[in-house]
């Protein structure tokens, strides 16, 4: 079963709304539970760079990137084990190949070198 599987993404004009979301059934529960999640993306010819991580074993943890503060919110569903992130007010520099990744130190908050399990990527274009 492959750990992390995204969906949501998709094409949108400039100052809507997306949300992506990140199946993580794949994941034994201690490493659902216990480790970080996070979103990462990557633009044609750009490295990957990190958008938000989250902890959550009862109490949310997020982090972000502070180009998505305010507009993107990370969250995490225990029962589900799943991650969303919704993006509002996207912008032209939204499109990229968006990625879901986990890692086993909950402390890992933006570190792209913490996280070893990742998803193939969704695509999201923001168009003007």
């Amino acid at each position: 079963q492959v750990p992390l599987v995204e969906s949501g993404g998709g094409s949108v004009r400039a100052g809507e709304s997306l949300n992506l979301s990140c199946d993580a059934s794949g994941l034994s529960d201690n490493s659902f539970w216990g480790g970080r999640l996070g979103w990462f993306r990557q633009s044609p010819g750009r490295e990957r760079k990190a958008v938000a991580s989250i902890f959550d074993a009862g109490t949310p943890y997020p982090t972000y990137a502070d180009s998505v503060k305010g507009r993107f919110t990370i969250s995490k569903s225990n029962s589900k084990k799943t991650v969303t992130l919704p993006m509002n007010s996207l912008r032209l520099d939204g499109t990229a190949m968006y990625f879901c990744a986990h890692s086993s130190r909950h402390w890992a908050q933006l570190q792209e070198d913490k996280y070893r399990t990742w998803g193939q990527g969704g695509q999201v274009t923001v168009y003007s």
